[in-house]
């Protein structure tokens, strides 16, 4: 029987390995899903990304879930407006709120720095036909509103044989992506698809950095059963002794692992949580450490309990007696 497997999910939007692939070699992802953007910066002055300011920006505004969000200082080619922003969001599911909150980011910007922001979107979900770009709305002949570029992963699909030979690592994170979809179902042949990307990683002839960047973003959204997890780490194993390189060392490894089982364990407090919410109402203050501290063991028990408990004490029963 063929068992559904997922990739895992992270309950803080700035956990995703996203964010190391982004930061490490931003140029690069610009020039591989908005090369117009890309081909607009002077790269010779540098860029900043602006952590802080951003988590300001966005404190009292949480519409909805992320994968990533950036802001980045630029400086355009054409010198006429000196610095501006790049606000850029990487979109994990469909979200009704998500237009609006491309909107609301972008004018906090502009209101905190007084420079023109572009606000870009990579769009992770599986839904073909949405493709939001715009928001805005016209009352009284006011005409607000705001149109941002727009890149998404399934628009590569069948572009599989060219992602394998570009030379953009992104193109492995995209190729990753569509291979995680089309092996949702077979966790066997997700392994052979993840070597296979492996390998070609190992090919590329990268800097170490960018070596560990990208497996851990590959291995991140491939997840794997553990059986297979250990077989792929002797793998890479094997042909790191092969070709006489040490890129992932053994701290890393662990440092992977133990990510991806963080990764998943606060995917799994987040579902049950709202699953709670949804069954029982607001949850009281004590059931919600119970979800913090509580094992991955003791999470899946409660979330297969979940849905025909009768009462919220029916669910975390073993946990009081």
């Amino acid at each position: 029987m063929q068992h559904e497997i997922d990739t895992p999910t992270t309950a803080d939007d700035y956990d995703s390995p996203w964010k190391e692939a982004i930061e490490h070699h931003f140029p690069d992802f610009l020039a591989f899903y908005f090369p117009q953007v890309y081909r607009q910066i002077d790269w010779s002055k540098g860029y900043t990304f602006l952590e802080q300011e951003l988590r300001a920006i966005v404190r009292d505004a949480q519409l909805g879930k992320r994968l990533l969000d950036k802001l980045v200082s630029v400086t355009l080619l054409n010198g006429q407006e000196g610095c501006v922003y790049l606000h850029l969001e990487v979109q994990g599911n469909v979200q009704a709120e998500f237009p609006e909150r491309m909107f609301v980011y972008n004018y906090r910007t502009f209101d905190k720095f007084r420079k023109p922001v572009a606000s870009l979107a990579l769009l992770a979900d599986d839904t073909p036909n949405w493709k939001p770009q715009t928001f805005g709305y016209d009352v009284l002949d006011c005409q607000v509103g705001i149109r941002f570029p727009v890149a998404k992963l399934m628009d590569y699909a069948g572009q599989e044989d060219a992602l394998q030979e570009n030379p953009n690592p992104f193109a492995l994170v995209t190729l990753a992506h569509l291979q995680t979809r089309a092996t949702r179902k077979d966790p066997q042949a997700r392994f052979e698809a993840k070597w296979k990307l492996v390998q070609l990683l190992y090919r590329r002839g990268w800097d170490k950095q960018r070596i560990i960047d990208l497996f851990f973003v590959i291995d991140w959204m491939m997840w794997l059963p553990e059986y297979l997890s250990d077989q792929m780490w002797q793998n890479v194993e094997t042909i790191e002794q092969e070709k006489k390189v040490a890129y992932v060392s053994s701290v890393e490894r662990i440092g992977i692992k133990k990510g991806m089982q963080q990764g998943i364990q606060q995917g799994e407090a987040l579902a049950l949580q709202k699953l709670l919410v949804r069954r029982f109402g607001a949850l009281p203050a004590s059931a919600v450490e119970q979800i913090a501290n509580a094992r991955a063991e003791l999470l899946e028990v409660w979330l297969d309990r979940v849905l025909d408990a009768a009462t919220l004490e029916e669910v975390f029963f073993d946990a009081r007696h």
